[in-house]
């Protein structure tokens, strides 16, 4: 159960000038990772534009990936797509370095984009006989070298040698209208992986899932959708907990209670929350009960008939009530629980063994692990296997079968010594690589924090149960709709809504509102769960985001133009400074879910999204869109902000509405 990653003196120095025009086609270098991004509203200073952070994990990842394929011109984020254009400065500039371009993004009056190689090349080429004097005259080289395209309008130096590049407003504007003419995938960023294991939700079979599966199974679900839309495949595994002493527990309550079970079938569990409490109830109470279900899980996993057909049948029942909630989050996964790497537990750590690496210790079999004071217990004494050699015995099937690059386990931060100490196990094996050497394959656990209730502690009902998460999405749906049907009453327009369109608009806003008000947040932080606010059509919330979205949709229907006969025939201009504000950042999409992915934090991306409905907005204020000469250009910046948004929300697992 997971419920609860030498200087060179050949460059020609000059003043930087602007690029020419003709686009360069470049080998891409291999992508950097790490970047992060300050609020577009921010007033940096030209040497603070975004601070290169590699965040990783909390306990263990390779840090970047290995080498990419050569990228078709024009391919992935344009950050990506600078870097190779600085690359090749680089090498004309310091052909005898190996260095990786550093660049960044800016905002302000000084560029769109910098690069900051300069300070760092002058360290190493000090005393070495470089014809630099200092780093702004490297960064003078750099600017210069640049290579002729139509995407650099400029480049200028300030300081000691941040060299500025700014985008050509033409080739921002190409940009949006062919993602217009050929869909928001060719803004797909490139990442250095092809397969991915994705580890999420995780729920005990036999348990409801409650509040506490919340924040794996969507963190889980936006990370998939995120790599797979940069055309990642991703295998979604449901690592559930169906292999363990409770069976032993509820197979021999079934058959006390129900000797024809068989012939009931499911009616003899009924309620399979109300049977777990009370076998549980019988197994500490009841020592000679307790016995009898310690046997059954030996019989159980020693294959008997009779005790695999009754563990069969209460995961069925169980496996039903997940695919209700799952179907309701809108959330695909593939079980492969811990009943099915069992099998490959002995011969996995038979080759543990062969290697040294596993112990005998107080009657149990450990692995030692460096760094940590207790060993990693892979056999227990009475000898019975644990979550680690079940995780152990599916690393090694995931990498092994099923050639995965890069492993992300999605739980609880509870659970960081245990993955810290299976990553580092796994390393002492050579399955993974020493994450110095940034290779994949790799391993990352994504922790995330708590849901709390009003009070500042786990979220639970009045009678201190955990909240069943049905129940809490029945009712974000419930009142969504009462918001709805009431404001649509005030003003008039209730008409014009069918009780079908009432019910899918009730349904999305509700449960996208719940799944936002988690994902917007730092997922290694708690977060206080609150309808109210999740449910506010002011601020950073889902709601307020569905009603920017459907604005945008109606001023479009407004119009009466065709767009998509526009996105043929018309033209984008970015002549006012609030459309190409919001072009710039339109086109830096994809970097964003790049870092996202790098990063392992929808985060990132729920914060692109506000950002984005803020600009437009401010577009929309400064710049008149219908009956204004420039309407078939504005039209087409709306319709790219509605496309960028309602992929945003896909991303997200939130279904966009067209009206509020």
């Amino acid at each position: 159960m997971r419920a609860l990653a030498a200087a060179a003196a050949t460059a020609v120095v000059a003043a930087p000038t602007p690029a020419r025009l003709l686009l360069v086609s470049a080998r891409r270098a291999a992508p950097r990772f790490g970047h992060c991004r300050a609020s577009p509203f921010a007033r940096l200073p030209r040497s603070a534009c975004y601070a290169s952070t590699t965040m990783g994990d909390e306990t263990s990842t390779s840090a970047s990936g290995s080498a990419q394929e050569p990228a078709a011109p024009g391919a992935g984020s344009v950050k990506q797509q600078i870097s190779n254009l600085v690359a090749l400065s680089l090498r004309a500039t310091v052909p005898e370095v190996d260095v990786e371009p550093i660049v960044e993004v800016c905002t302000g009056k000084f560029g769109d984009y910098q690069c900051n190689n300069a300070m760092g090349l002058w360290s190493k080429g000090k005393g070495s006989g470089t014809s630099f004097k200092n780093p702004n005259a490297i960064g003078q080289a750099i600017a210069k070298n640049l290579p002729a395209c139509d995407v650099i309008e400029s480049a200028s130096v300030a300081g000691p040698g941040f060299v500025n590049i700014v985008l050509s407003k033409s080739w921002v504007a190409k940009r949006i209208q062919d993602m217009l003419v050929n869909g928001i995938k060719t803004w797909a960023p490139i990442l250095p992986v092809k397969r991915v294991v994705l580890d999420f939700s995780s729920p005990n079979i036999a348990k409801e899932m409650h509040v506490g599966h919340l924040r794996s199974t969507i963190i889980g679900d936006t990370l998939a959708r995120m790599f797979e839309f940069s055309n990642v495949e991703v295998l979604r595994r449901n690592h559930v907990g169906d292999w363990g002493t409770q069976f032993g527990m509820l197979i021999e309550f079934l058959f006390e209670k129900f000797p024809n079970w068989e012939e009931l079938g499911s009616q003899a569990i009924g309620d399979l929350q109300v049977f777990y409490k009370a076998s549980k109830q019988r197994f500490d109470e009841d020592a000679e009960f307790k016995d009898r279900a310690q046997q059954a899980v030996v019989r159980l996993q020693g294959g008997e008939e009779k005790y695999r057909a009754a563990w069969k049948k209460i995961c069925e029942i169980s496996r039903n009530e997940f695919d209700q909630v799952y179907k309701l989050l809108d959330v695909q996964l593939e079980e492969k629980g811990e009943s099915f790497y069992n099998p490959y537990i002995p011969q996995v750590l038979e080759k543990l063994s062969s290697q040294g690496l596993i112990e005998e210790s107080e009657g149990a079999r450990v692995i030692f692990i460096q760094g940590h004071q207790i060993p990693l217990i892979v056999v227990k004494r009475d000898g019975g296997f644990n979550y680690a050699s079940t995780d152990l015995a599916a690393l090694w099937y995931r990498l092994n079968v099923e050639k995965a690059e890069w492993i992300i386990y999605v739980t609880d931060v509870g659970q960081q010594q245990h993955f810290d100490m299976f990553f580092k196990a796994a390393r002492m094996a050579g399955w993974l690589p020493d994450p110095k050497e940034k290779k994949f394959p790799k391993t990352s656990h994504v922790g995330f924090g708590l849901v709390l209730g009003a009070d500042g502690k786990r979220f639970r009902t009045r009678s201190t149960e955990v909240v069943r998460l049905g129940d809490l999405l029945d009712e974000a749906k419930s009142r969504s709709k009462s918001e709805l049907l009431q404001r649509l009453t005030e003003n008039g327009k209730i008409v014009d809504w069918t009780d079908e369109e009432l019910e899918q608009t009730s349904k999305a806003v509700g449960y996208g509102a719940v799944k936002y008000a988690d994902l917007k947040n730092n997922r290694l932080t708690n977060y206080t769960f609150s309808f109210d606010q999740m449910l506010s059509d002011k601020g950073n919330t889902a709601v307020y985001l569905q009603y920017a979205h459907a604005r945008i949709c109606s001023i479009i229907r407004k119009s009466n133009m065709d767009v998509e006969e526009l996105k043929v025939s018309g033209n984008i201009s970015l002549a006012h400074p609030d459309e190409r504000v919001l072009g710039l950042y339109l086109i830096r999409y994809a970097e964003i879910v790049e870092e996202a992915c790098t990063n392992l934090l929808p985060s990132v991306l729920c914060e692109y999204l506000y950002n984005l409905s803020e600009m437009f907005t401010r577009f929309y204020t400064n710049c008149q869109v219908v009956g204004s000469p420039e309407e078939p250009s504005r039209l087409l910046l709306c319709e790219a902000t509605a496309v960028v948004m309602r992929q945003c929300f896909q991303l997200l697992g939130i279904t966009p509405v067209y009206k509020l």
